[in-house]
């Protein structure tokens, strides 16, 4: 696990203790091998619990699976080929060289995955059995719970649940986690994914004098109060320092004092004081009296720098708060007086500090849904709701009570400062002005308001402990709709977790073998032969120059052609020299260097190479990343050598804002009188698909590629409207791109954002679209 986080350090000194303790606890038996396997059992859940305590949250599962699959391994119940597929899917499968998708709602990943999983016993008819029982397999395929629903073809009855976990990650990415629970539960036992409750009283007795107790920090997690709470219990003395600059000499006393005496020593945010962390192992280790009742507790950040020597003899724990809306809530009015709510008598007080602290818990629940939450993931803290909540105080105290409210100003402060001020992104300040318009008005006042479904404000409650038993009564899951989201989103959170585990899971295998059946250097090998075989031939620089001389060398398209032919030509030498070198290095005629070991290792885990993807584009699998390639090179070699296309892939070019711009220039220079910085980008949404077009317009550009993400297109209307269940990304028609003189923009219309890629972040945006 210190793979996956630095932190997650376990020293063979704690494995035997745990080892010892299962010699002690395990249940005894005459029979030596009865006995063998109580110890084992025992072993294994023990360091489950152990391990998993120190995990942050989104980790424990990752533990959990990953224990399980090599448990399985190891035993043979699971073979390496379905392993890999779990891990992989069909990631390095071309879509152009597998059998064709017989049904258009499959997307093109998940015919990708059938088709990888066709190679395994058991689903060998799959890619013909689904076409046979189209309909039943789409009735299936749109449950909500696919996995507790019969499987078409008698799938039930043939598969076990590892079997229906590899069917599942295949077809519904978003149902891999509530599978692989089942797959656990039936492998390991039930306790194995039942949560681990953290109990500092018995993580404290399992120490001792010389275990420093080390809580890793996350957002909103302090365990202060709680560590402070026990020491009162235990009648121990308990004193906390804040590491930083100069404060060192403190702890050293303090620690020097407690050592002698007895107490409990708090060192808070130890990141800060990482110097001084390598002289507190050498203390802990080094010095000869200590005294029994003295313990180390340490609060820290993640940091690849933290002492490894004190990370391995200590006890790890995390304490993450619980997340969505009723946990959020709860935070806030636990940190909330009566005297607090009684601090000004208008009656809009109680409702207006629900409502603020509302928005401040969906505001960071956003979060967690990506890009489709927020563009960047903003540090909303508790100073931000402080900050809002002694404003609006102070507008309530100063308010006339004839003229109510000044929502404007309201509205003003939440989302452009109090809020507004960490929003960098436009598109996020749009988002957060229109939760302060539309939730704070005089309607939060009316018993009918709600923010969603089941969330009103409890404005006539006047007691904390009411409050707080009203926030109790919120329900435990959150639909995405009560965070302004579709439904859909909760789909692409759960896809990004699981995707996140099974990345994980690959990322940190042994690069040194397969693990079973073909090498990993045959493997590669076949890979590369099979990528070489269809590389396209490289560009000529003079036959480039003199087709471009041909079709007006100084146009502004044919000059952006040219720049993209020669970013096209570097990548196509360096894939066919990695390619070829790899080859050469995996039979030794060749010495494997550090770019060609990278990219042995990223291929066999059908991942893009560093050295490729630095000067490419991004890419989910190698097989996308070939595809595309592929594609891109076709749209520019028809364009250099046959004609210009009627229709282009604008999402196949290196650089689409330049694309954009040398058509700005283009129309500018049609225009007498027309200057670059005087026009504009504008767009019409036509109904055709790129086989409808059949000559370019009079005027711009046709450009197709574009999805929606969070909305779908209405071609019947020409419309923006709500997203199709289970469909993430709507295809949008053929785009006629254009430009006008700069003026103000149509208000029908929809000011949508156009990005690169859905990336974790979204830096990319290419323009503003009019839908």
């Amino acid at each position: 696990m210190s793979l996956v986080n630095c932190m997650y350090q376990i020293s063979l000194r704690q494995f035997l203790q745990l080892f010892d303790r299962s010699l002690q606890r395990s249940e005894k038996s005459l029979f030596t091998s009865k006995r063998l396997l109580n110890i084992i059992d025992y072993l294994t859940f023990e360091i489950f619990r152990y391990t998993c305590r120190g995990l942050y949250e989104e980790h424990k599962f990752l533990l959990t699976l990953f224990l399980t699959l090599k448990k399985d391994l190891q035993m043979g119940h699971v073979r390496h080929q379905e392993f890999q597929v779990l891990i992989k899917g069909g990631a390095a499968l071309d879509l152009n060289a597998v059998q064709p998708k017989p049904c258009k709602w499959i997307t093109d990943m998940t015919w990708l995955n059938i088709v990888e999983l066709s190679r395994i016993q058991g689903f060998g008819d799959i890619t013909n059995q689904i076409p046979r029982s189209e309909k039943a397999w789409k009735q299936w395929f749109d449950k909500e719970a696919p996995e507790e629903e019969q499987i078409p073809d008698n799938y039930n009855a043939l598969l076990d649940p590892f079997h229906k976990l590899l069917l599942i990650r295949c077809w519904c990415p978003d149902r891999i986690l509530a599978q692989a629970r089942k797959y656990v539960a039936d492998s390991m036992g039930a306790r194995y994914i039942e949560p681990v409750i953290l109990d500092l009283k018995a993580m404290y007795e399992e120490g001792d004098k010389r275990t420093p107790l080390i809580c890793l920090l996350s957002m909103g997690s302090d365990p202060t109060s709680a560590i402070e709470d026990l020491a009162k219990k235990s009648g121990t003395e308990c004193r906390c320092i804040s590491m930083g600059q100069g404060q060192e000499i403190h702890a050293r006393n303090l620690l020097s004092l407690f050592m002698g005496s007895g107490g409990w020593a708090l060192l808070q945010n130890c990141h800060l004081g990482l110097a001084f962390m390598d002289e507190l192992f050498d203390l802990m280790s080094m010095v000869e009296q200590v005294h029994d009742n003295f313990r180390l507790w340490i609060t820290t950040e993640v940091h690849p720098k933290f002492s490894i020597g004190l990370l391995q003899i200590s006890i790890k724990f995390t304490n993450e708060p619980p997340m969505g809306i009723k946990a959020g809530l709860k935070r806030t009015y636990n940190n909330i007086t009566q005297d607090f709510l009684e601090i000004n008598t208008q009656p809009q007080w109680r409702p207006m500090l629900y409502g603020v602290s509302f928005l401040h818990t969906v505001v960071q629940e956003r979060r967690k849904f990506g890009p489709l939450g927020w563009n960047i993931p903003y540090e909303f803290n508790l100073a931000d709701w402080s900050a809002s909540v002694q404003f609006v105080q102070n507008h309530l105290d100063d308010m006339d009570p004839k003229k109510g409210v000044s929502w404007i100003t309201v509205r003003y402060m939440l989302g452009e400062i109090q809020y507004g001020g960490r929003v960098t992104d436009d598109f996020d300040k749009r988002l957060l002005v229109t939760f302060a318009k539309v939730w704070f008005s005089e309607s939060m006042f009316q018993d009918s308001f709600q923010f969603y479904v089941g969330y009103q404000i409890p404005g006539k409650l006047k007691k904390i402990e009411e409050l707080r038993s009203f926030i109790n009564m919120l329900p435990n899951i959150d639909s995405p709709e009560a965070f302004g989201l579709h439904p859909n989103a909760d789909i692409t959170y759960q896809s990004n977790v699981a995707r996140n585990i099974l990345d994980t899971i690959l990322n940190i295998q042994p690069k040194d073998s397969s693990g079973g059946g073909e090498t990993r250097e045959s493997v590669v090998y076949r890979m590369s032969e099979d990528m070489l075989s269809k590389l396209p031939p490289n560009y000529v620089v003079f036959e480039v120059r003199e087709r471009l001389k041909k079709m007006g060398i100084l146009q502004p398209l044919n000059i952006f052609l040219k720049q993209e032919i020669d970013r096209m030509r570097r990548v196509l030498t360096v894939v066919k020299k990695t390619l070829s070198d790899l080859r050469l290095a995996i039979e030794g005629t060749i010495i494997m260097n550090e770019n060609l070991r990278d990219a042995l290792d990223n291929i066999y885990d059908a991942k893009v190479p560093n050295i490729w993807r630095k000067i490419s584009w991004p890419s989910s699998t190698i097989g996308f990343w070939f595809t595309e390639l592929l594609e891109r090179n076709d749209q520019f070699s028809k364009w250099l050598f046959d004609a210009r296309p009627n229709v282009f892939w604008m999402t196949g070019f290196f650089n689409a804002q330049g694309f954009l711009t040398a058509m700005r220039q283009e129309v500018t220079r049609a225009h007498k009188g027309w200057s670059l910085d005087g026009v504009m980008l504008t767009n019409d949404v036509t109904k055709w698909l790129k086989e409808d077009i059949s000559s370019p317009p009079q005027e711009g550009v046709y450009i197709h590629g574009l999805y929606l993400d969070g909305a779908s297109w209405d071609r019947r209307t020409s419309k923006l409207s709500e997203p199709h269940p289970k469909v993430l990304f709507s295809p949008m028609p053929v785009v006629h791109m254009f430009a006008i003189q700069t003026g103000p923009r149509d208000p029908r219309f929809y000011q949508c954002p156009v990005y690169k890629k859905t990336k974790s972040n979204r830096p990319n945006l290419c323009y503003n679209s009019d839908a």
